[in-house]
């Protein structure tokens, strides 16, 4: 089966390299499937599921945004951040989702709210990885 290279890169550390046979992306306009051999492209991603596929087996990840190029059957994703569902400390991720949510209900009046969003939608792609790693399906709800 045709494999290519991906790698995951933050600010801090080497999060993965390794042979794969695909990957599914969030970018801004939906997700982005890549194959071996796919077409060079740059785009950006938003926060949300990354999924590797390697032997038949896949491996999930929350990148909380960033860029990802595909050049010469290598894919590099650029990531704000990145961790592996088995990294993700579920009841964490769900208190930072409820204290995003809770600041964006209450607005004060030196809220950022597009900081807060941002926040709330991080949380949000943490905890669909976590849940889905877990088998729990209860998603997400946006603040009234």
């Amino acid at each position: 089966m045709a494999t290519m290279r991906l790698e995951i890169v933050t600010a801090e550390r080497l999060v993965y390299s390794e042979e794969v046979s695909s990957v599914v992306a969030p970018g801004f306009d939906g997700e982005l499937g890549i194959l071996p051999h796919h077409a060079p492209l740059l785009t950006l991603l938003k926060p949300g599921e990354l999924r590797i596929r390697k032997d038949g087996q896949e491996t999930l990840m929350a990148v909380t945004g960033g860029f990802m190029e595909v050049f010469e059957n290598k894919v590099v994703v650029l990531a704000d951040a990145a961790e592996r569902d088995s990294e993700i400390d579920l009841a964490r991720a769900e208190e930072a989702l409820k204290r995003a949510k809770e600041r964006i209900v209450a607005r004060g009046a030196d809220l950022n709210l597009e900081h807060a969003l941002s926040s709330m939608r991080r949380a949000e792609a943490r905890l669909k990885v976590a849940r889905r790693r877990r088998g729990t399906t209860a998603g997400p709800t946006r603040p009234g």
